[in-house]
């Protein structure tokens, strides 16, 4: 079995207009709801064996805070730069890529990919996966090459408004 974590970055901030997308940070909000959502996920006892990010400031930082709460070793992420604003087939391909010794992945990226992937893996219909969203799956595989579209199972859907 293998478990996929996809998480959106946290609300980025637009107060510098001289940034790229690329290089903005995230804003006071995202700052904020990056950690709770790091120690939500925490108190559910989660521990990826891999945090795998866009290289993007907003995500990375989002994956940063987020490993700080679970206690992941930040030496240990890993950045791709194809994760930057893909869409649900090249994220597809990023999964395919990933080593089987890893049980569960947790994967931070951007929208619209992040929700037209997740929707596509379990055949959800979540309109919009919210910034700092999280949304879980399980596959009933060995290998991650073996992740299909439609082949995945909810196992739960947590963003910082649903308290």
């Amino acid at each position: 079995m293998k478990i996929l974590y996809l998480v959106r970055h946290a609300k980025s901030s637009w107060e510098d207009q001289s940034l790229s997308d690329f290089q903005r940070p995230l804003n006071p909000r995202g700052e904020r709801d990056a950690p709770d959502m790091g120690h939500r996920l925490m108190k559910m006892g989660i521990m990826p064996d891999l945090m795998l990010s866009s290289p993007a400031v907003r995500a990375i930082t989002t994956c940063e805070t987020i490993a700080d709460q679970l206690g992941y070793a930040k030496d240990q992420i890993e950045k791709d730069k194809a994760i930057y604003h893909a869409g649900e087939f090249k994220l597809l391909e990023v999964v395919h890529e990933i080593n089987d010794h890893v049980k569960s992945l947790m994967l931070f990226g951007h929208n619209p990919g992040i929700t037209e992937f997740a929707n596509a893996l379990t055949n959800s219909s979540i309109d919009n996966i919210p910034t700092c969203g999280v949304f879980a799956c399980s596959f009933d595989i060995i290998h991650w090459s073996d992740v299909q579209l439609g082949n995945g199972k909810l196992l739960f859907y947590d963003y910082p408004k649903n308290q």
